[in-house]
């Protein structure tokens, strides 16, 4: 969800006060569950917080944050990142993350973590409405910090933002994305993390659509596939064109990460039963299997949890990483 979609679900006590609450019917409804305290003096109701993903809580608490805050430090790192609606993949952030380069001596609190950095003004955006970092400057900084799946996972995603106009892909944008971003480690030699953070953009992908592809990728990597190829398109009957996540070219395979939005989510079922869904997947799948002679592996979040558990699902479809 967008930063003007949860804001306001985002209440604070005055708020709440002047709608009709009482201080005593907010300490009860939180005792109830039926209010979430996002920070102190500001909460979120039960009903409202059940929508949000855990990038969209933290977006919550961003808001809440800088509300309550003033003086010229930007939102950062994770905090950037759900404001540019980057997936944080497991990564669930109890401090909400802000930089500023004022050299004085400056202490982080309870849910605030604060970064004393170099901040210039092409690295500052408004992202509506909350002072952040760039995209490229979040990446970079995320690049560095994070787990790498989640890393990757930030990366495949902005290099997507910048790449993808409509259903065209601007191989100029993304080019362009890249040399900037290789400039921008070159220019942070030594510093913390940039040794992550220069394989991380180096091993970035837009194609990767979701997170748990951008992850497969890697735990693929780990496994010693050297360059699974990404939306592989495979000629079907009647003229129909089906993309496969990915082609393992080396032994002859394709791979899908299957996530359970894919038959849940109603944006993207369309409304359509699940039935009738699953029965197009299986013809699909026959038809890929039988007019290419590859083999064809699915795999779930709880598949690349860990490098073994990838290779063993592979193991499963008779697919062994290449020798």
């Amino acid at each position: 969800m967008t930063v003007s979609e949860i804001s306001p679900m985002v209440r604070s006590t005055r708020s709440l006060l002047q709608s009709g609450w009482t201080e005593r019917s907010i300490v009860a409804a939180v005792r109830r569950g039926d209010l979430h305290g996002v920070r102190r003096g500001w909460y979120i109701e039960a009903a409202d917080a059940a929508l949000l993903w855990p990038e969209s809580r933290h977006l919550a608490h961003v808001i809440a944050v800088v509300r309550d805050s003033s003086g010229d430090a930007a939102t950062s790192h994770e905090s950037a990142g759900v404001a540019w609606g980057l997936p944080l993949y497991r990564h669930r952030p109890n401090r909400v993350h802000v930089t500023t380069q004022v050299s004085r001596r400056i202490s982080s609190g309870p849910d605030v973590m604060r970064h004393v950095a170099p901040l210039p003004a092409s690295d500052l955006v408004i992202r509506h409405g909350i002072r952040a970092t760039s995209l490229a400057r979040t990446v970079f900084d995320l690049a560095r910090t994070l787990p790498p799946e989640a890393a990757v996972a930030c990366a495949d995603a902005a290099e997507r933002m910048v790449a993808l106009r409509g259903r065209e892909w601007d191989e100029d944008a993304v080019g362009a994305w890249r040399r900037g971003m290789r400039e921008r480690i070159a220019a942070a030699s030594g510093a913390r993390g940039v040794k992550q953070a220069r394989w991380v953009t180096e091993f970035a992908n837009g194609n990767a659509q979701l997170p748990g592809e951008s992850v497969s990728r890697l735990q693929l990597a780990r496994l010693g596939f050297r360059s699974p190829r990404l939306q592989v398109a495979v000629p079907g009957p009647t003229g129909k064109t089906y993309f496969v996540d990915f082609g393992l070219d080396e032994v002859e395979a394709f791979g899908e990460f299957d996530g359970r939005g894919k038959y849940t989510d109603e944006a993207l079922t369309r409304g359509v039963p699940l039935a009738e869904i699953l029965l197009e997947e299986k013809q699909r799948e026959d038809w890929i299997r039988g007019s290419t002679q590859w083999r064809l592996a699915r795999w779930g979040g709880e598949h690349i949890s860990r490098t073994s558990a990838l290779a063993a699902r592979l193991a499963s479809f008779s697919i062994h990483p290449p020798g």
